[in-house]
């Protein structure tokens, strides 16, 4: 069995593109940290985080021996007569330049952050959907694979919402376990039933008891975050076991973000964040090595945790 492909994320560093969301480590410390971490790739996070022109971003993750993965992008994709293409063609050469795989779409309400959201309309849906479809092929068309990240704050959160796009578009998702769990859809069960669906993933593990707070409106996404939601691999309420095998099973070969989002106050001293980063692929590398061995689909399947 071939070993799988572990990516970091800024957002683990607390580098977020939302104003005010805490301190942003600079970028060197952060592609130093990942590299040290064993992460052979990065998504490039935020804009202003990473160089826009290819050959810079290419030299600075070649200093630290990281691929760029590709990177998300809140994206303005329900209202009638506003074309999304021209604002996403610069990313796309970017990608292109730079090999980047994947351009991870959220579905933004064109608001600040993720604290609160939108109900679209059957027009807007249908805006959306077509949208989505539009944005595929012409990702296709530059050799980048777009995906659309079901995300808590978004216009597709809920999980009538992530289904309502697998049944009304083409396009394929990025598995965000936490998001998903958030917005009251089973990443295990997404995976059981459109695993060929699934060509990106965001790993997180969280805290059921904060995130129903957050579903049930007594907890905003930022606070929830700050009061640590989302938990070290393996010690949460998602059967992050269970998925990554159910990916595998079906053949997954795509990337696995590592991505807890976390917020800071000011520059960490001591470890910091990437002790954290380290569990974590830690715990999805035993997964995998439990595949290797007799018997594992019995103890991963009932949700064990190693």
């Amino acid at each position: 069995m071939a070993d799988i492909r572990i990516a970091g994320a800024p957002i683990s560093w607390g580098v977020c593109e939302v104003p005010g969301w805490g301190y942003q480590m600079a970028s060197e410390r952060v592609l130093s940290e990942m590299r040290d971490a064993g992460l052979t790739a990065t998504e490039v996070g935020p804009e202003g985080f990473l160089p826009v022109d290819p050959r810079e971003l290419a030299a600075t993750l070649g200093r630290h021996h990281l691929k760029c993965v590709g990177g998300f992008a809140p994206v303005l994709l329900h209202h009638a007569h506003h074309d999304p293409t021209p604002g996403i063609a610069p990313l796309f050469d970017a990608f292109v330049a730079s090999r980047a795989e994947v351009l991870v779409l959220a579905a933004a309400t064109g608001l600040d952050g993720y604290d609160s959201r939108l109900e679209l309309d059957d027009a807007q849906w249908n805006t959306l959907l077509g949208n989505l479809d539009r944005l595929q092929v012409a990702g296709a068309e530059r050799g980048v694979r777009v995906v659309l990240h079901p995300h808590v704050g978004t216009v597709v959160e809920k999980r009538e919402e992530v289904y309502r796009v697998l049944d009304g578009s083409t396009i394929s998702l990025c598995l965000d376990t936490g998001h998903l769990l958030i917005g009251g859809t089973d990443p295990l069960e997404l995976v059981e039933r459109h695993a060929n669906r699934i060509t990106h993933v965001h790993l997180k593990d969280v805290d059921s008891a904060l995130a129903a707070r957050v579903r049930g409106g007594e907890l905003t996404y930022t606070d929830a975050v700050a009061e640590g939601m989302y938990t070290r691999l393996g010690t949460g309420d998602v059967d992050i076991a269970g998925v990554v095998n159910g990916l595998l099973d079906a053949e997954y070969d795509g990337w696995f973000v590592l991505e807890q989002d976390t917020i800071l106050a000011s520059e960490p001293t001591g470890a910091g964040p990437v002790s954290e980063v380290i569990a974590c692929a830690e715990y999805l590398r035993s997964v995998v090595d439990s595949r290797r061995r007799p018997g594992h689909r019995a103890a991963y399947r009932a949700g064990a945790r190693s």
